[in-house]
């Protein structure tokens, strides 16, 4: 059975404009006329920011959003996600799936080259995904592929995938790059297949990236010939470098709307993204249960939603956002916590905490709008007894002390949006090497099990809105809002176009001319 298919998500992330769905702003772009009459210029450079340094430019060995979302135009995999979130062929043309659906076969590329003008090769294919795997006999840099149990090339264009069960999020895994067979420099000088070749990273500073100009794919050859991917966290720099035309694209905070509509392109959007209050289950008291449903008692969102984003957010009550569409659990009809310090206070009395107590959060520093929270938050808190401390981290060392070495209190962070809801909820599984919430639990444990082996639509998704109840319930944290994006960009620069995964798409941004 040939297919290239995919549940789609939510119009929240599919239009570059609006399809919001927040307690206050509502930003709208205005039609813009001469895009619509005007001739498409090929060639510009276009110059934008990221938010923080990259964590890694291998591919294999990267996992920030922030990161993916730039490089994904440099790296391809045997599939694409488009943005509507479905499933397209890539660096694989077609591929069937065995009846007991143990077995995938691939119908690999044969045209693509690397940019650096080798051949991608069938022995490319294999050692890039025998890496992510571990099946190269060395520990696997992917906990996404523990279901294959090898990986076979048929003959030079065919290869395939074995898996030991059926694992209904498999073809969300092969997004994961192919990258050229024993290639030393892939940290300092990253090569790929995508549109973009890379040029140079300073750090601190910038990404560049180039047009790809012998691109196999013609159908998604890039208009513009370069972009700068500039790493920018202070706000009133990137206002300043807008208005001086130093900048051509940029994510705005709503604080710098009123100073950029009159002359820039102004839209927002949900990006399926989830600002969670992380608290660790294994130090006192935030293993108690009490403690934990009267911090979310004490938490106003929607005043955090309308103070720190200017109303530009979608409030949440689990670890998903609406986005995810079909997956999503609404749960905003029977609000699990809502506002009630007093309910709170009572909580943390019967806790054995009266008189509340102190703890400290970690605050990744390039992120104002997490930095803002925090602040907001603690004020929250000081009203029922608990007295936060502020703890602002080089992004770097946030990665390495909170997110891997889950050596914390609480802290707060974004966790971007996935194309498979198993790589959204199984960070909470007890084995999940990245589960620095540190939840043990064998009942969500069996339920995402349960969500990876179902293969019917209906039935797996009813086993996610299961976990998304647990996660309620459990208050295994504070789940704010989804953070609305909001972009400015100059008038003559068009096409940016939103995804329901990290992916800063530079192959549809174009310039116009009259």
């Amino acid at each position: 059975m040939k297919k290239f298919l995919s549940l789609v998500l939510s119009c929240s992330m599919l239009l570059a404009v609006g399809c919001t769905n927040n307690t206050g702003g509502d930003l709208k772009a205005s039609t813009n006329v001469t895009a619509l009459t005007s001739e498409i210029q090929v060639g510009g450079i276009v110059r934008t920011t990221m938010p923080s340094e990259p964590d890694h430019l291998d591919p294999h060995l990267s996992a920030a959003a922030d990161t993916k979302a730039v490089m994904n135009n440099v790296f391809e995999g045997l599939i694409r996600f488009d943005e509507k979130g479905a499933f397209l062929p890539q660096l694989a043309t077609d591929y069937t799936v065995s009846d007991d659906g143990l077995q995938y076969t691939f119908d690999i590329r044969t045209d693509v080259t690397f940019h650096n003008g080798e051949p991608m090769t069938m022995d490319d294919v294999l050692y890039s995904y025998k890496r992510l795997s571990g099946l190269n006999g060395e520990t696997p840099l992917s906990s996404k592929f523990q279901s294959v149990t090898s990986i076979e090339a048929i003959d030079e264009d065919t290869l395939t995938f074995t898996l030991s069960n059926q694992d209904a999020s498999f073809l969300s895994t092969l997004i994961e790059p192919v990258i050229p067979k024993n290639y030393t420099e892939q940290s300092s000088k990253p090569i790929g297949t995508g549109p973009f070749s890379f040029v140079s990273y300073s750090p601190a500073k910038s990404i560049v990236l180039k047009r790809n100009d012998a691109y196999y794919d013609t159908t998604r050859m890039a208009s513009i010939d370069e972009i700068e991917f500039r790493i920018m966290t202070d706000e009133s720099s990137i206002l300043m470098a807008l208005k001086s035309g130093d900048l051509d694209i940029a994510q705005v905070l709503s604080m710098s709307v009123p100073a950029l509509e009159k002359d820039f392109t102004m839209t927002s959007f949900p990006q399926n993204m989830v600002q969670i209050f992380a608290l660790n289950h294994d130090i006192e008291p935030f293993n108690d249960l009490r403690v934990r449903q009267a911090i979310n008692y004490a938490i106003d969102k929607d005043l955090i939603i309308n103070g720190v984003v200017g109303g530009y957010g979608s409030k949440l009550y689990t670890n998903a956002s609406p986005v995810m569409g079909f997956w999503f659990n609404d749960l905003s009809q029977k609000e699990p916590y809502p506002y009630n310090p007093e309910k709170a206070k009572a909580l943390l009395e019967e806790a054995g905490l009266p008189n509340g107590f102190t703890t400290t959060i970690k605050v990744p520093s390039n992120y104002q709008t997490h930095i803002d929270t925090a602040q907001v938050l603690a004020d929250m808190l000081k009203q029922v007894g608990i007295t936060l401390n502020i703890e602002l981290m080089e992004w770097g060392t946030w990665l390495d002390t909170v997110y891997s070495g889950g050596n914390y209190e609480t802290t707060i962070i974004g966790l971007a949006g996935k194309l498979d809801p198993h790589e959204t909820f199984v960070r909470y599984q007890s084995e999940y090497a990245k589960n620095f919430y540190h939840l043990k639990s064998d009942t969500y444990d069996q339920l995402i099990a349960d969500g990876i082996h179902e293969t019917d639509p209906d039935k797996r998704a009813a086993i996610y809105k299961q976990a998304q109840q647990f996660l309620a319930d459990e208050a295994v944290a504070v789940y704010i809002m989804d953070p609305h994006l909001i972009m400015a960009s100059k008038p003559d620069l068009q096409g940016y176009t939103p995804y329901p995964a990290p992916y800063f798409d530079a192959t549809k941004l174009y310039y116009i001319g009259e």
